[in-house]
């Protein structure tokens, strides 16, 4: 064996298929002088690698799931490891019919093709050992296949060592990690110290303790998935491969059976969750069969045997058909079920590429080599970005919490605005108790309990009508109410007064802070102190990697406003880029600052009647901040708007929250003051403002120009993604963001049905929309509209098709319903000379 480096590039910590598609990603990208090591033996060091069922079904409902799946398995078939065989997602009730026309939509988005709903006949037919008499009908994808996951990844493995970029070594243990001056330095072995400039930890399960050596936290818990393999099958008795039949995803049960070679794999995600420590997982020596191989619990698998009996009887009833395997395979779950990509918040150079599946390993390898090398992925990877997790979901209860309840929904059907109800109440706004007495209904957002609607505007209802938009399917009327309707049209007529808690807050201070936020900003920064700038924040190719807003408030200090969701991934990007002198610095205030916004035409009346400074539009412009006096409080009061009134974002110390409630509600009073939630907030007043959303319809994958937010000119200094950001400016855009109305919501049942987002938009014939640069249309956000009268939805449409007045159709639950296109770029449906936010 030769002898380990001690010097390197990178190190990589793991050889399953993620460690080896890093590996051999950043060879192909121009590494060289790479060190690989992994604690077991190679090829199969006994990670879930070597155990998984590693069947790929490439639709999610999540776009980057799915981009990140489709480009797994197109490495697989390059490699020549991809067996395609289809496979079918079988509904037993009404409910599963319904998310499979559901998936068939997502399928449509994101282009994955010869997709189709089935009978049960058919199912029978092409799985001929399936009873179809238990099942309602299926969701059939041809493209669905095996991978010999452990041949592919030795196959990447030696592929950089061919180019002479990689040393790659097993049975070595990591026994640390030192870190100096918050940078990664080397890595210590049972086997010596390497001195690396950057060093990558994925090694699945293992990864938290990993992470732990160099005081940085990858949350993420290894957890049980339990699957026994059964044979031999005289129904499989002549076959040649390992696979011949589509494979079944019984969604109902949370079960999974496939062929496996002479025998049937029956695989369940329907059990108890069985949570474990990486400290849990025994080392190679110990283990019985592999390190991530547990011992079978038969009692957790009763039930499981009894639904795959019901499906296939002819197989798992026949009692001379013996269980050749069964265990309790390890894999690793995150607390939102998405992987934990990048560079880790805490030290520098230390990256993780962890939580990832074999379906995904090629695919995130990759992005991750690219981010490494490039700064930025051709995948726009956000909601794996590890930089996501706030303090609190970093904690083991919040992990094994959240994926305790998240497990038994992996093929569960989950709606979009579906609420977690473990290790809630972590974050509390200063107006929670009174919120709680108005009949607040709170959703969570990065910890924070906020209203999406308060049961207090129940009347409401009667004043308005049927302009609230009401909704009679049980689907979309989930998680919604049409109360959020109702505050949207009264504070149209009064006042809102919002809770705006779970922003982020940060602050960029010192010489250079201007210098700092200039070269994030698109927007000019070289403001006179006291004004308000919302800009975009771009990647290096011009796509976005974020859009807030900062203030202003000194020469030598600026505070960034962001979403509090993303929030954490933005005090990344700005701590990335401060001076090395220190001639900057961030501060994180999030949790010092509480901000209420109150926003309607009396909003002025309301604020003027309790503050002696004058909020005239002539002494206070839209687009400004000052600090005013509300009784006995100094509040930051921003004058901007994201619902499409006159308004302000009021801002000051989280203890003074409860008391500058208590002034405005009390001085609301008497000009109708309501409680508004986020569902006008975030959906309403902002769509019929045409106003774009991050993650929905700003990401890397489109530019400022094509979502129709370009300034006449550009500024001269320079800027991340600027030299992106001219060319794409000379160019024609390949898509313009655009505003559609629904024309008819009745549904082949004769029900009005009303699109939730994520839903593909197609031309009258029903062919796709795909621009130049193979991207599809489809909804980005999706929402009522009181003030018009009509239900919106955002897309992307190609030049040809981005024309006012213009007939498509949507695609949702397998429904085709009219839309027209009411408006192109970001010209707003409602008040589109501004003239209410401006007034």
């Amino acid at each position: 064996m030769s002898s380990l480096p001690t010097k390197a590039k990178a190190v990589v910590i793991g050889a399953g298929i993620v460690g080896n598609s890093v590996a051999y990603h950043l060879a192909r990208l121009g590494w060289s002088d790479l060190v690989q090591i992994d604690k077991g033996p190679l090829p199969n060091p006994g990670g879930s690698t070597g155990h998984a069922s590693n069947f790929i079904f490439p639709t999610d409902h999540s776009k980057e799931m799915t981009e990140i799946t489709l480009e797994s398995m197109r490495q697989y078939k390059e490699m020549g490891v991809f067996t395609e065989c289809g496979g079918i997602e079988v509904a037993r009730t009404p409910e599963r019919m319904q998310e499979l026309a559901r998936r068939m939509s997502s399928a449509k988005s994101w282009g994955i093709k010869d997709v189709e709903i089935i009978s049960p006949e058919r199912c029978r037919e092409l799985v001929p050992y399936l009873d179809e008499s238990v099942i309602l009908g299926g969701f059939y994808t041809p493209s669905v296949g095996v991978v010999d996951s452990v041949r592919g990844g030795t196959i990447m493995r030696e592929r950089a060592v061919e180019m002479g970029a990689l040393q790659s070594f097993g049975n070595t243990e990591v026994l640390g990690i030192d870190v100096v001056d918050g940078r990664v330095q080397r890595v210590r072995t049972d086997r010596g110290d390497i001195e690396a400039e950057h060093v990558i930890i994925a090694c699945g399960c293992w990864s938290p303790r990993i992470a732990s050596m160099a005081g940085a936290s990858i949350p993420l818990t290894p957890a049980v998935h339990q699957m026994k393999d059964l044979g031999p099958v005289p129904h499989f008795a002549h076959s040649k491969g390992d696979i011949e039949f589509p494979i079944i995803r019984d969604m109902d049960t949370n079960m999974y059976e496939r062929q496996h070679g002479s025998g049937i794999e029956v695989g369940s995600y329907a059990h108890r969750p069985i949570l474990y420590t990486p400290d849990d997982i025994p080392s190679n020596a110990a283990a019985t069969l592999s390190p991530t191989e547990f011992p079978f619990t038969q009692e957790d698998f009763d039930l499981q045997d009894e639904h795959a009996l019901e499906l296939m009887p002819e197989i798992i009833g026949d009692e001379k058909i013996g269980q050749k395997y069964a265990i309790n395979g390890i894999l690793s779950l995150t607390p939102d079920g998405m992987p934990i990509v990048g560079e880790t918040p805490e030290v520098k150079g230390l990256w993780s590429c962890a939580a990832v599946w074999v379906k995904e390993g090629p695919g995130t390898g990759k992005s991750l080599a690219e981010l490494m090398i490039h700064g930025e992925s051709e995948i726009d990877m956000h909601a794996s970005d590890i930089a996501r997790f706030h303090e609190h979901q970093k904690t083991t209860y919040h992990i094994k919490a959240r994926t305790a309840e998240g497990f038994n929904k992996t093929y569960g059907i989950v709606h979009p605005n579906e609420q977690w109800e473990s290790n809630r109440q972590v974050r509390l706004s200063p107006y929670y108790h009174q919120q709680k007495d108005l009949g607040a209904v709170f959703y969570e957002t990065a910890g924070w309990e906020r209203p999406f609607w308060y049961e207090s505007n129940a009347p409401l209802l009667a004043k308005y009508g049927d302009a609230v938009m009401p909704r009679t399917a049980e689907w979309e009327s989930r998680w919604w109410s049409p109360i959020i309707n109702a505050e949207h049209l009264e504070m149209r007529e009064t006042a809102g007064l919002v809770d705006l808690t779970a922003f982020a807050i940060f602050d960029i201070t010192g010489p250079s802070a201007l210098d700092v936020v200039q070269k994030l900003a698109v927007r000019q920064m070289d403001v006179a102190v006291g004004k308000v700038v919302y800009t975009p924040v771009l990647s290096h190719n011009g796509g976005f990697k974020s859009d807030l807003t900062i203030m202003r408030l000194a020469h030598d200090r600026f505070r960034v406003v962001t979403g509090g969701a993303h929030g954490m991934g933005d005090k990344k990007w700005f701590s990335d880029h401060l001076p090395l002198d220190g001639t900057a610095q961030i501060e994180d205030l999030t949790s010092n600052f509480t901000t209420l916004g109150i926003w309607g035409p009396k909003a002025r009346e309301i604020l003027q009647s309790i503050t002696s400074a004058d909020l005239s539009n002539e002494a206070f412009r839209f687009g400004n901040c000052k600090v005013i006096e509300i009784g006995p409080l100094r509040v930051l009061a921003s004058r901007i708007s994201y619902v499409g009134e006159l308004g302000w974002e009021l801002y000051l110390p989280m203890e003074q929250g409860a008391k500058l409630w208590e002034q405005i509600w009390n001085a609301g009073q008497p000009h109708g003051l309501i409680p508004v939630g986020i569902g006008v907030y975030g959906t309403s007043g902002r769509l019929e403002k045409s106003y774009r959303a991050f993650g929905a319809e700003l990401e890397t994958g489109y530019n400022v120009i094509e979502a129709g937010m370009q300034t006449p000119k550009v500024k001269a200094q320079d800027f991340v993604g600027k030299v992106a950001h001219l060319a794409q400016r000379e160019a024609a855009p390949s898509a313009i963001l655009c505003s559609l109305t629904v024309d008819d919501h009745t549904s082949s049942s004769g029900q009005k049905r009303y699109m939730l987002g994520r839903e593909p938009i197609m031309t009258l014939d029903g062919s796709p929309i795909i621009d130049s640069k193979g991207r599809r249309s489809y909804v980005t956000s999706a929402g009522s509209a009181p003030s018009l009268g009509k239900h919106i939805l955002m897309s992307y449409l190609t030049p040809e098709h981005a024309v006012i007045g213009n007939k498509l159709i949507v695609e949702y639950l397998g429904d085709q319903y009219p839309v027209t296109v009411a408006g192109v770029g970001s010209a707003p449906l409602f008040d589109p000379a501004n003239e209410r936010i401006l007034s």
